[in-house]
C-alpha cells in the first residue's frame, strides 16, 4: 500500500508542477511577467530577504534553540533554496500579482541554482554541490514547461485560452491528492521530530520569513503578499537534490526538509486564502483556479 500511495504522490507532484507552469505560461506574456522586476528596488529587495535574511533568521534560530545539528542543516538546505513552483498558487489564492509571483519564482529559481553552490559550503563543512544537478531538475520540470506555455499563449491565443482552465483545475486536484497522500506517507517521520524542537522551528521560520517578505513588499497589498509568500514558501526540489547528494547517512536532514515543505503548504495555503480575502486590490493578469 505504501509503495503505492508513493508512486501516487510522485506523479501527483509531476502533474502539478506540470500544469501550474503550463497554466501560467497559457494566461500570461513574457512583458507581464518582466514588468514587475523593472522595480529595480522590489528586486533588489527581494533577493535581500530571501539569499540574506532568511539564512541568517535560520542561523538566529538555532542560536536560540540549538537544534540537534542534522536538524539545523536541514532548514540551511530550506533557507538557501528559493524560487518554490508553489508561489503562483498562493498568489492566486491570496489575490496576489500573480505575473509578479511567476517572474519572482524565475528569479529567485535562478539565483538559487548559482548561490547554493557558492554559500552552502561556506555554512556546512563537507558539502559538494554541482549547480547542474539543481538546474536540470528545475529547467525541466519548471522553466520548459512555463516556456512552452508562454509560446501557446503567443502563437495560439484562443487555443491557450481554452486549454488554460483545465491545466489550472489539474494543477489545484493534484496538489490536493499530493499534500493528503505525502502528509500520510511521512506521518511518521514527521512524528519523529516531535520534541526535537523541530516543528516548532520550522514554524517560527515560516512564520517571520513570511512577515520579512511582507513588509518588505512596500505598499501595494498585492505585491507584499506575493513576496511575502514566496519568502516563506521555499524550493523544496533544490533543497531535498542538494540533501539526497550530500546527507543521504543523516536521514534526519531529509525528514526535516519535507517536514519544512509540508507545512509550509499547510500553513501558508489558510494564510494565503486570509490574505485574499483582506486584499481590496487583487493582483492584475490573475489565472482562472
Amino acid at each position: 500500500m505504501a509503495d503505492v500511495l508513493t508512486v501516487i504522490v510522485k506523479l501527483s507532484a509531476i502533474v502539478f508542477v506540470l500544469s501550474s507552469m503550463l497554466a501560467m505560461g497559457l494566461s500570461l506574456t513574457i512583458p507581464q511577467i518582466v514588468a514587475p522586476l523593472k522595480n529595480l528596488k522590489l528586486v533588489i529587495l527581494a533577493l535581500a530577504v530571501n539569499f540574506v535574511a532568511v539564512p541568517l533568521l535560520v542561523w538566529g534560530i538555532q542560536a536560540v534553540m540549538s537544534l540537534d545539528q542534522d536538524i539545523y542543516t536541514g532548514l540551511l538546505l530550506m533557507a538557501t533554496a528559493a524560487g518554490a513552483p508553489f508561489l503562483p498558487k498562493l498568489a492566486q489564492t491570496a489575490k496576489g500579482d500573480v505575473a509578479f509571483s511567476v517572474g519572482l519564482m524565475v528569479l529567485l529559481m535562478v539565483v538559487t541554482i548559482v548561490y547554493m553552490p557558492i554559500v552552502l559550503p561556506l555554512l556546512l563543512s563537507g558539502v559538494e554541490i554541482n549547480p547542474w544537478d539543481i538546474a536540470r531538475s528545475l529547467i525541466l520540470a519548471m522553466l520548459l514547461p512555463l516556456g512552452i506555455g508562454l509560446f501557446m499563449k503567443a502563437r495560439w491565443s484562443e487555443l491557450s485560452d481554452d486549454l488554460q482552465p483545465h491545466m489550472a483545475s489539474a494543477s489545484s486536484y493534484s496538489i490536493l491528492v499530493m499534500l493528503v497522500g505525502a502528509i500520510v506517507l511521512s506521518w511518521e517521520n514527521i512524528v519523529s521530530l516531535f520534541g526535537t524542537g523541530a516543528i516548532i522551528a520550522i514554524i517560527v521560520f515560516l512564520l517571520i520569513s513570511l512577515a520579512i517578505g511582507y513588509f518588505a513588499g512596500g505598499s501595494d497589498p498585492a505585491t507584499r503578499s506575493v513576496l511575502g509568500l514566496g519568502t516563506a514558501q521555499r524550493n523544496l526540489s533544490a533543497a531535498l537534490v542538494v540533501g539526497a547528494m550530500n546527507f543521504s547517512d543523516s536521514p534526519n536532514v531529509l525528514i526535516t526538509v519535507i517536514a519544512a515543505g509540508l507545512i509550509g503548504l499547510v500553513l501558508l495555503l489558510p494564510i494565503g486564502a486570509e490574505l485574499g480575502k483582506r486584499s481590496t486590490a487583487p493582483g492584475t493578469a490573475q489565472a482562472d483556479t
